[in-house]
């Protein structure tokens, strides 16, 4: 990669970091978000200094246009932005949803490389030069602040690319987002590629040139950091990566790349980052989407040593093995201190600083299950009342809920279920069996519950050491509405298994209510 900086001046340069959480993320298979853990999501995006939010594609759906609404009524500080395609319909949606914001913007694009003109839009070079320039005109009838995306911009014709930015930058785009949409581009390419833009383009300087990278070679943070030192000055991310196939650019990795790395990358962001750990938890539990261990930044592993040359190392002088401290992305060092005799005031202390502010409805509920765990529990842990909290957040709309299970297992079989079900209102009993004592809980819940669709992933782990460990379970399910994941956290693993089932089923039925519109996005 070019080593040489773009940087002329001496004060840092502004990045502006437009997150898309809740549009591109939420396209993740098995990732829906409902409105009300929408609306939460971008209220913490908002509160972190995040410049931009994505709050989702208006024309999708009737949810997907409330939601918008209701995050452009609400948001104080971020721009919040819609997704349209280059459509009238699709503009005119999206228009409407953002007119509450105190600050809106439109974000439209199309597709320009050969294969999507060929083979997606059937439309050739001056038919898509055409619908850019209109759908820009159009979307400036409803705000001065409109981004254009040409979408697979990694593997569109240089001088094609050059003429159709030009003309989107004079019909009145004021950002011009290059997005490598499938994940392309390596950091030397999109370096190259951006410079191009900025130096062959003759109006580029109207215009805030921004990233859009996905990670299918595990590339998207590195291209989109490189394609800033080219002189984007907008990295467009989401928070843990989420996003369509292998993700999109982490919002905590570009961030902190950022603000460790200021001798090579002299820059700055408006994010607080002690907000990321608790971000990165929120869209885990509202997705039920695990972040791996050793995850960048917000993995639980990100700060643990086991090596005795580190640990000694750690001691010694953190920075031996530490490029930045567990505080600055908002990690707690105090990891043991609740227990049974810990009353309301101090579990709501915790909670504060764990990231997490409940409504009292909630925060009662979850201290009377704090309570019921340190009763069964010898040692309470921070992540044992992180999990609490967010089967908490993740069950608040649940129309089916669990009251009680019991399962006859063992090695003479068979193995059995019996199961109370709160369903609307309303208490339903089943019994029944099953291979295994999971198969016949899940079979149980199938009889009370009917539906089609099928288990994708069924997987455990434990919250933390011991014996005496909550378990944490995810289930997967595909139906012809599509995917979506549940999650559920007991000490008991089957009872886990229950809630994570239950949790996927009521997402799945939420999901049936809405209709999306098939489209393809950058």
């Amino acid at each position: 990669m070019t080593t040489a900086s773009t940087n002329t001046t001496s004060h840092k340069d502004h990045i502006v970091i437009f997150d898309t959480t809740l549009r591109d993320g939420e396209q993740c298979p098995g990732a829906s978000m409902t409105f009300e853990e929408k609306l939460q999501v971008a209220s913490l995006l908002d509160e972190m200094g995040v410049d931009v939010i994505e709050a989702g594609f208006p024309i999708a759906s009737d949810g997907d246009f409330e939601s918008v609404r209701e995050i452009a009524r609400t948001v104080k500080s971020a721009v919040v932005c819609g997704l349209a395609r280059a459509n009238p319909n699709d503009i005119d949606r999206a228009g409407e949803a953002i007119r509450p914001a105190a600050r809106g913007r439109i974000h439209t694009f199309i597709g320009t490389s050969p294969l999507h003109r060929q083979f997606q839009l059937q439309l050739d070079q001056e038919q898509v030069f055409e619908r850019a320039v209109a759908s820009v005109k159009r979307a400036r009838n409803f705000t001065d602040d409109v981004e254009w995306s040409p979408m697979d911009a990694t593997r569109t014709e240089h001088d094609y690319l050059c003429r159709i930015v030009e003309a989107a930058i004079d019909a009145g785009a004021t950002t011009i987002n290059i997005p490598d949409t499938v994940g392309y581009a390596t950091p030397e390419e999109y370096y190259e590629l951006i410079r191009l833009l900025i130096e062959r383009v003759p109006n580029a300087d109207k215009a805030i040139f921004s990233t859009h990278c996905h990670d299918d070679l595990g590339l998207a943070v590195a291209n989109s950091l490189a394609g800033v030192r080219a002189g984007a000055r907008q990295i467009e991310c989401t928070i843990n990566g989420l996003g369509e196939r292998a993700g999109n650019a982490a919002l905590e990795e570009v961030v902190m790349a950022i603000r460790t790395r200021g001798d090579i990358l002299p820059y700055e962001t408006s994010v607080d980052t002690t907000h990321l750990m608790r971000a990165s938890k929120l869209i885990s539990t509202v997705t039920s989407f695990p972040v791996q261990y050793n995850k960048a930044i917000v993995g639980r592993n990100a700060f643990a040593h086991e090596s005795g040359i580190h640990q000694d190392g750690v001691l010694k002088n953190a920075q031996t093995y530490e490029i930045m401290t567990p505080e600055s992305v908002g990690v707690s060092k105090n990891a043991l201190v609740m227990g049974k005799h810990s009353g309301r005031h101090a579990f709501r202390e915790k909670l504060k600083d764990l990231g997490f502010n409940l409504g009292e409805n909630a925060l009662e509920d979850t201290f009377k299950r704090f309570k019921d765990l340190a009763d069964r529990k010898k040692d309470v842990y921070d992540e044992d009342i992180e999990a609490l909290v967010g089967d908490e957040i993740l069950t608040a709309q649940d129309r089916i809920r669990l009251v009680s299970l019991s399962v006859v297992a063992g090695t003479s079989g068979p193995q059995t279920a019996a199961i109370t079900l709160d369903i609307d209102g309303a208490e339903h009993e089943a019994e029944g069996e099953g291979n295994g004592p999971v198969d016949a809980v899940f079979n149980v819940i199938k009889a009370l519950v009917p539906h089609d669709a099928t288990l994708e992933l069924y997987q455990v782990h434990a919250v933390t050491g011991g014996t005496d460990a909550q378990a944490e379970v995810s289930v997967r399910l595909k139906s012809d509405n599509g995917e979506v994941t549940g999650r559920g956290a007991d000490p008991d693993t089957l009872v886990a298994s229950a809630r994570a089932y239950l949790s996927a089923l009521n997402r799945l039925r939420a999901r049936g209510a809405r209709t999306h519109a098939h489209a393809a996005t950058p």
